[in-house]
């Protein structure tokens, strides 16, 4: 089954919800700020997913301005940028959507569509 992975107060995420719920796909939900994805799940992710540690942020957070990780992000390791988001969900860009081989990280309804192929 597919994990729908949110934060739910995010309107990004709940038009993701809307999407799924309206193309009848069946997911578990699991609120990002409630359960930290692990170190371990988001080197998993990240290697399903085939984009850079970096693009797993969420850049538009308020903890990612606090941090100043625009400009930290460049000296830092892949994995002490996982640590870092292991830390805190809120720095990881969602809604997460995590399949069988694949993860898609932030809603993009025609990437969705592909490879959800609905």
């Amino acid at each position: 089954m597919l994990k729908f992975i949110c934060y739910p107060k995010c309107t990004t995420c709940q038009k993701a919800k809307k999407w799924l719920d309206a193309k009848g796909v069946q997911y578990g939900l699991r609120d990002i700020k409630e359960q930290n994805p692990t170190l371990a799940e988001l080197k998993e992710w990240l290697a399903a997913s085939g984009i850079p540690a970096r693009k797993l942020f969420n850049t538009s957070g308020m903890l990612y301005r606090s941090l100043e990780l625009k400009t930290k992000l460049d000296g830092m390791s892949e994995d002490e940028m996982l640590s870092l988001l292991a830390s805190d969900g809120m720095l990881v860009k969602r809604p997460l959507l995590v399949g069988d081989g694949f993860v898609l990280a932030g809603f993009k309804e025609d990437k969705w569509a592909e490879v959800l192929k609905v």
